[in-house]
């Protein structure tokens, strides 16, 4: 495992989110679904594509707030560019798990 530096960690923006909006992704590679995330005022409206169908419908995604880098550069995926990675964490069989905060935490807040 590579090491880094706490300046390094510092230089990414994780921040909270809540989905406000998920649609289908028929053009994907893998099963997946393009979701939109509000971070607040300051950051406002990202989308993403994510490959969470596993475990998570459209409709048990609304509402649920999730933790995402947001200072990423854009990046291509299929006919959309993603402008933030929601994080997440494989279970055995690659299914995805969320990463979300445990409590009520401000749109927009940033991990320490």
């Amino acid at each position: 495992m590579q090491t880094i530096d706490w300046n390094d960690f510092t230089k990414v923006e994780l921040r909270v989110g809540q989905i406000i909006q998920v649609e289908d992704f028929p053009k994907a590679r893998k099963p997946a679904f393009i979701v939109y995330v509000d971070f607040g005022t300051e950051i406002g409206i990202r989308k993403s594509s994510a490959q969470i169908t596993q475990h998570y419908t459209k409709e048990s995604l609304l509402g649920k707030k999730v933790i995402a880098v947001v200072n990423f550069p854009k990046k291509q995926i299929g006919p959309i560019q993603s402008e933030c990675l929601i994080t997440g964490l494989h279970d055995e069989d690659g299914g995805v798990f969320l990463c979300v905060p445990d409590g009520d935490v401000a749109l927009g807040t940033k991990l320490l």
